[in-house]
């Protein structure tokens, strides 16, 4: 069995989210992300981002339960193609992660404001790509304990002019201003992906399979109908893939 897929994978909880993923593409927004374990003054900072793994099959039975069972499966050719990247996991206080830590007090202590700002925006970009083996996260608006390691995460950041590189957690909190950052990030950095990229649409059980399949036939008009065909062949249930596994 190979230890990582040569799919990535993304699971919603909800059916309506799929679809508008199947219309539109994915839609990048500001997720808070647990920042305590770099040693900084803040504990929490949110990223614009699309969240993917690339765990084995035999292994899609948990994930699933913790985020949902309406997913799709994209190839590592697009996702490599997209700019998406594997999480870097950060253990303990090791050498790598006081390297980073240093960076950041190197950049802060940069006179020249340009050159400073500059330095800090690369020095996030890292970071946005980052997490502890093991650590908090929000989920509905309680903290989680998560084994991240485990999840094989790979992660699509956008960088863009008009959109903010991070937002603090006092602005992400600020249901507004949340709301007009995504609004930017939905109006210039969509991750599109093409019927070809698709090797799978998951839904929980094999009775939410028609009403994909007519979801598909009624909504995808511009998809050439051979593509359609097989996008439609691309449908399959959890609940029959678990039984294989």
């Amino acid at each position: 069995m190979l230890p990582r897929s040569n799919t990535l994978f993304h699971f919603t909880k909800n059916l309506d989210v799929l679809k508008s993923v199947l219309l539109n593409g994915f839609w990048p927004r500001y997720c808070l992300e647990d920042i305590a374990w770099q040693t900084l003054d803040k504990e929490f900072v949110s990223y614009p981002m699309v969240c993917f793994c690339d765990i084995p099959m035999s292994r899609i039975t948990e994930h699933v339960k913790f985020y949902g069972s309406f997913g799709l499966g994209l190839t590592k050719e697009w996702g490599i193609k997209n700019n998406l990247n594997p999480v870097i996991y950060f253990s303990g206080s090791n050498p790598l992660r006081q390297s980073i830590r240093h960076l950041t007090n190197l950049a802060s202590s940069i006179e020249d404001e340009k050159k400073k700002k500059a330095g800090l925006k690369e020095i996030r970009n890292i970071l946005a790509y980052s997490k502890p083996v093991a650590g908090r996260m929000m989920l509905r608006g309680d903290h989680v304990n998560k084994d991240f390691y485990q999840e094989s995460e790979w992660r699509f950041v956008p960088q863009h002019k008009n959109i903010s590189d991070f937002l603090h957690e006092s602005t992400h909190n600020n249901e507004t201003r949340l709301a007009e950052a995504n609004k930017k990030t939905q109006e210039n950095c969509m991750l599109k992906f093409s019927p070809n990229d698709v090797r799978y649409i998951f839904v929980p059980t094999d009775a939410d399979i028609p009403g994909v399949m007519n979801f598909l036939q009624a909504e995808l008009v511009d998809v050439p109908n051979a593509q359609l065909k097989v996008l439609m062949s691309r449908v399959t249930s959890l609940e029959s893939v678990t039984l294989d596994v």
